[in-house]
C-alpha cells in the first residue's frame, strides 16, 4: 500500500515556518509515541539547525511503556531533550517548564551577559497533523487558546500564545513532507490517524493492522473481540464484523464498518498500549 498526502496548504505552512524560525529560541516537536520516527517530519530538523530542541513523546499513554523508555533514550542519545506526555490528561506536562529552561540555558546565559533580563523564551510548537499540538498547548497553558480536533488539519495559521512571563509559544499548522521515502512510513501514519481516512482503503489497511497485532501483540484482538487469532487476517476481520453485528442490507457483512471499529479501538487504546514502531537496535561495540 503506497500512501502519500500533501495538501497545498502544507507548502505555504512550511514557507511560513522558514520565516518564523529566526524569531524563536526553541523548537518543541511533538511526535506520536506509537510511531516516533515515522511521525517526525525530516524538514523540521533542517529548519531547526542551531536551535535548542525538545521532543515530546505525545500520546505516551496509548503506547507500550517499555518502548516509550527506549525511544526516550534513543532521542536523548541524539542530543534532544525528551519528555513523555499525555496531553489530553496532563501527564508529564508539569515537567516541561523545567526542561525548557534546561534546553535554553545557553540562550538565557547569553542574554544575562548582554544585560538582557527576563526576556521570554520563544518556542515554536511543531509536528505533523493530528499529533496533538493544539491539545498540548491548551493543557500546557491551562486554557483553551488553540483549536483542537481529532482529525488532521485543524490548525491552519500561526498564532502566538503567552504562557507566562518566561515562555511564549508559536503554534503552527501540522505539516507532512511531499514524499515518504519508505512506504511503511505512510502506512504507520495511516494507522494512527495522521492521514485522512477518507483517502485510504480502510479495509486493506485493517488487514495490515491485524497482521501487525497478531505478530507483535498476540492476544490483543482475542481479548477485545473474543475471536480466534489463528485464522487468516481476512477471516479475523470477518469474525470481528460478525461479533459486532456489522451488516449491510440482506445480511451481507459490512467490512468497512468492521474496519472502522477496529481502528477506533486501536487509536483510543481499547486494544491495549501498543507501539507500532520500535527503536533501532543498538549495535554492540567490538
Amino acid at each position: 500500500m503506497n500512501i502519500n498526502w500533501y495538501p497545498g496548504h502544507m507548502t505555504k505552512a512550511k514557507r511560513q515556518m522558514q520565516e518564523d524560525i529566526r524569531l524563536i529560541d526553541l523548537i518543541i516537536e511533538l511526535v506520536d509515541a506509537r510511531v516516533p520516527l515515522s511521525s517526525r517530519n525530516p524538514d523540521i530538523d533542517q529548519l531547526g539547525m542551531n536551535k535548542a530542541r525538545l521532543i515530546l513523546l505525545n500520546k505516551a499513554d496509548l503506547a507500550d511503556d517499555r518502548q516509550n523508555e527506549r525511544w526516550k533514550e534513543y532521542f536523548q542519545e541524539k542530543g534532544f531533550h525528551v519528555v513523555k506526555v499525555d496531553s489530553r490528561n496532563g501527564a508529564g506536562i508539569k515537567a516541561i517548564q523545567a526542561v525548557i529552561q534546561e534546553a535554553c540555558k545557553e540562550k538565557i546565559e547569553r542574554d544575562r551577559r548582554r544585560g538582557i533580563k527576563n526576556r521570554p523564551i520563544r518556542a515554536m510548537v511543531a509536528g505533523i497533523p493530528n499529533v496533538g499540538k493544539s491539545t498540548f498547548i491548551n493543557t500546557f497553558a491551562g486554557k483553551a487558546c488553540a483549536k483542537t480536533g481529532n482529525k488532521p488539519g485543524v490548525t491552519k495559521g500561526k498564532q502566538w500564545i503567552r504562557l507566562n512571563k518566561g515562555v511564549e509559544l508559536l503554534d503552527t499548522p501540522g505539516i507532512l513532507w511531499p514524499k515518504f521515502e519508505d512506504p511503511d512510513t505512510g502506512k504507520k501514519l495511516a494507522f494512527v490517524g495522521s492521514i485522512k481516512d477518507d483517502i485510504l482503503n480502510m479495509e486493506e489497511l485493517s488487514l495490515e493492522l491485524i497482521g501487525f497485532l497478531r505478530e507483535y501483540y498476540p492476544g490483543a484482538i482475542h481479548k477485545r473481540y473474543d475471536v480466534p487469532e489463528e485464522e487468516r487476517d481476512v477471516e479475523i476481520l470477518e469474525a470481528i464484523a460478525k461479533v459486532r453485528g456489522c451488516l449491510k442490507k440482506g445480511e451481507e457483512l459490512d467490512y468497512g464498518k468492521a474496519s472502522g471499529i477496529l481502528f477506533d479501538d486501536f487509536r483510543s487504546g481499547k486494544l491495549g498500549r501498543i507501539t507500532v514502531e520500535w527503536p533501532p537496535v543498538k549495535e554492540e561495540k567490538a
